[in-house]
């Protein structure tokens, strides 16, 4: 009797959820203990151009250019600190691809907490990581502008490699010692009264001091901006760069590093990047050609090109040269996969 019952429930249960399914137009589900019809998962809602992404500590904008089916771009700015507007400036990279761009937490339109412990290297992998998923960046290629280079190759060698097709570090940070060497280096070519400035110069204390802010705009100048000031970019008006990132981070000038970045050197680990990598610097450039090109040759088949009438600023002084170098190495790295 048990057994007839419950065979005759089955039954029942079955017309009904067959009756139930044509209405709903859904597939016809039979389990023991259920009977049921299951509906089609929703579509996921398509990513907006821009918007706020949350990450670890808050909230950061990100902004997408263009579009199409080729591989994205992922940018990330220098500082630590700056802002992403000025990658407007790299729109033609956008015609057959999104390229996206987004201010780092505590910078730029991102949001702006008051807790010096989210400002460490590991945090801002976290970031990009947060930023990568809820960009739906499986496949993705990465550049990484000055901090923004240091950011890729900690990302690419704690984090994962998986996915990213190729890497682009432009002017980066990479050891903080040969950082330091290079800009002391450099200083000394600039006329005696802005050396004995920057000499005064070198201790926190004296950083805002306006003598010293003069004679780190000669410094500028010549190896930064690679010009007296550049060109206004129209996104950037009245978005302003995160100051206590770069003080807590780096310090408080170029010439002396006492924040948590202080002893950064991943030099001996560029060996175990695996992915296509182009190595970028301006002749002039306070990430010293010659720095860069001693990373170059650690890193298997990696290249290097050297915008020859720029300083850090390389994307800025010559977009259009910076823009044919990159689309250049992007195509080659989709037709010759490794």
């Amino acid at each position: 009797m048990i057994h007839a019952a419950y065979a005759d429930m089955r039954s029942r249960l079955r017309q009904a959820a067959r009756m139930s399914c044509a209405r709903h137009v859904c597939v016809l589900v039979i389990c023991i203990a259920t009977l049921g019809c299951s509906q089609p998962a929703p579509a996921s809602a398509p990513i907006a151009p821009e918007g706020f992404i949350n990450v670890p500590g808050g909230k950061v904008f990100y902004k997408t250019m263009g579009g199409g089916d080729r591989t994205p771009l992922l940018l990330l700015h220098g500082g630590p600190g700056g802002r992403s507007c000025a990658f407007e400036v790299l729109g033609e990279l956008a015609t057959d691809r999104r390229v996206i761009r987004y201010d780092q937490l505590g910078s730029g339109l991102s949001d702006r907490p008051n807790d010096l412990a989210l400002w460490r290297t590991e945090r801002f992998v976290d970031e990009l990581d947060a930023v990568r998923k809820a960009l739906d960046l499986r496949d993705v290629h990465i550049l990484g502008h000055s901090w923004g280079g240091t950011l890729a190759t900690e990302y690419l060698l704690t984090r994962t490699q998986l996915g990213v097709r190729s890497v682009i570090l432009s002017s980066p940070l990479i050891s903080t010692p040969r950082w330091l060497a290079d800009t002391r280096r450099l200083r000394t070519t600039l006329p005696q009264d802005v050396q004995a400035a920057l000499n005064r110069c070198e201790a926190v204390e004296t950083a805002d001091d306006p003598a010293c802010v003069a004679a780190n705009e000669v410094f500028e100048e010549h190896f930064v901006r690679g010009a007296r000031t550049l060109p206004a970019v129209a996104a950037c008006e009245g978005v302003t760069s995160g100051d206590p990132v770069y003080r807590h981070m780096w310090g408080a000038g170029e010439f002396t590093s006492t924040g948590v970045l202080r002893d950064y050197d991943r030099s001996d680990r560029l060996g175990e990047l695996t992915l296509p990598v182009l190595l970028l610097a301006g002749r002039h450039d306070e990430a010293t050609p010659e720095t860069i090109a001693d990373f170059q040759r650690r890193v298997p088949g990696a290249r290097m090109q050297v915008l020859e009438n720029s300083a850090h600023a390389t994307y800025r002084t010559e977009t259009a040269a910076y823009v044919k170098i990159v689309r250049a190495f992007l195509d080659d790295v989709e037709r010759n996969p490794r």
